[in-house]
């Protein structure tokens, strides 16, 4: 039996290893990580992350072919094909603050593979990494005294927080990058054969490692451009009428550009797109490249002006103060489906609205753990409820900030009769009947659209 490491155990790592377990009983899987805790959660039925499918998936293959530990150097000693799925975050000191990606995390492995290993073996990237990264980690590996051979492969993940458990069953491509090199096609033969228990031949792609890396932060800045692009067109369309659901309607219908990615909101947050288009824009600027880092950096302008909006119209819309007045922000995740928090517009929104004297109220069904921690300066000021009813109790205004299926559906008369009037909604993801909410009494502020309110009636 071959074995598999996956080194790292977050978001990417667990669930990957989990899959390639299930999917492939002949090979023996073990993740590491340096966070005892996070292990322990692993090796239990209270999951370190949550993800629709995963508890399930875990379950089937743990014990049996899938294992999670602490004993790095044990494992790595025994691994014929290594996974690295650890941090990148940019940076927050010296060059490239702020934009680059932070590698020591990932050179720190390196150098651990290289301690430890006493065979040859094929190490994947699976983290999120500058173009060209696979060369460094090669001279890393290569500059072992022992003249043991490494293959080093780019094999970027493609899953989106909320779908992963699907995205990993049923990708839209397998993109496996290698150097075209005897070697380097060997290994990548050894990735494409273990996909192909799974995944059909013609949706794995193979690539030069260049390629391979490239691709992944191309990818998220596209995806990313498509929702800021979409909430450029938002104010507009509530200045002048237009309905910004029949303009993403009316644009997606177009063959060329397809309908996804094209929803309002109060801005894109997760884990990915502003780390990987900030490292797209440092790379430019460090190749010279000045008018495509400016062009790709305004699309993280464009998602911060959105958040900040957002909180300005709240403002706006009742009467220029919120000091006092309780505010309920339905939803901290920064989308459905996860509890992740990471670059969420919650947390911006309320540490605006907190500044402005609110006092703000958070519900969500699994982020607020992470709410505590992220909002820990002024977590003495505001309250986490997990009961959408009880926060809104007394609230001026509820915010839809996450898109929660189960926000579509509450009993919003219920909720208008316990808030204070008059009653706001602001739905900062659109997923609201709004002329029905108009029509219980809410003043209503869609995203992309006129406001629906009863001043002056």
């Amino acid at each position: 039996m071959k074995n598999i490491l996956g080194i790292g155990a977050g978001y990417v790592g667990g669930p990957t290893m989990a899959m390639i377990a299930k999917k492939c009983p002949e090979y023996r899987v073990v993740v590491v990580d340096i966070n005892p805790q996070r292990i322990v959660a692993w090796n239990s039925d209270q999951l370190p992350i949550y993800e629709p499918g995963l508890l399930e998936l875990v379950q089937s293959a743990r014990g049996k072919n899938l294992f999670f530990s602490t004993d790095i150097p044990k494992h790595i000693a025994e691994a014929d094909i290594i996974f690295v799925s650890v941090n990148t975050p940019t940076k927050t000191f010296g060059l490239g603050a702020g934009k680059a990606a932070d590698l020591q995390y990932w050179e720190k492995t390196a150098r651990e593979i290289v301690k430890y290993s006493k065979t040859p073996k094929i190490i994947v990237e699976k983290s999120t990494v500058p173009v060209q990264t696979a060369l460094a980690m090669q001279r890393i590996l290569d500059a072992n005294e022992a003249g043991i051979h490494f293959d080093v492969l780019s094999n970027p993940e493609f899953l989106a927080e909320g779908t992963a458990i699907r995205d990993l069953e049923y990708p839209d491509r397998v993109l496996i990058g290698s150097h075209e090199t005897e070697s380097g096609l060997k290994a990548r033969d050894v990735l494409v054969n273990l996909y192909a228990n799974w995944v059909p031949r013609e949706k794995i792609l193979a690539t030069n490692v260049w390629s391979s890396e490239m691709s992944k932060l191309a990818a998220n800045a596209f995806l990313a451009q498509r929702i800021s692009s979409i909430n450029s067109l938002t104010p507009f369309c509530e200045i002048t009428g237009a309905n910004i659901e029949e303009v993403g309607k009316a644009i997606g219908m177009d063959s060329r550009i397809g309908h996804y990615f094209l929803k309002p909101s109060v801005g894109f947050g997760g884990s990915c797109f502003k780390k990987d288009i900030l490292n797209l824009v440092y790379l430019c600027e460090y190749h010279g490249l000045k008018e495509v880092a400016t062009y790709w950096e305004q699309v993280v302008l464009m998602n911060e002006y959105q958040r900040t909006r957002f909180t300005r119209r709240i403002l706006s819309a009742m009467f220029n103060t919120v000091a006092g007045k309780r505010i309920a922000l339905f939803g901290f995740a920064f989308k459905a489906n996860t509890g992740d928090t990471r670059e969420s517009s919650a947390i911006r929104i309320a540490q605006e609205l907190w500044q402005e004297h609110a006092k703000v109220v958070i519900t969500d069904p699994k982020a607020l753990d992470n709410a505590r921690i992220d909002l820990k300066d002024i977590l003495a000021d505001i309250v986490l409820e997990p009961d959408p009813y009880q926060a809104a109790r007394g609230s001026h205004a509820i915010a839809i900030i996450t898109e929660w299926d189960e926000y579509r559906t509450l009993d919003y008369a219920k909720l208008y009769q316990s808030m204070e009037k008059p009653a706001f909604i602001f739905d900062g993801r659109n997923i609201l009947k709004h002329r029905a909410l108009y029509d219980i009494g809410f003043n209503v502020y869609p995203l992309g659209k006129p406001p629906l309110i009863h001043f002056g009636k």
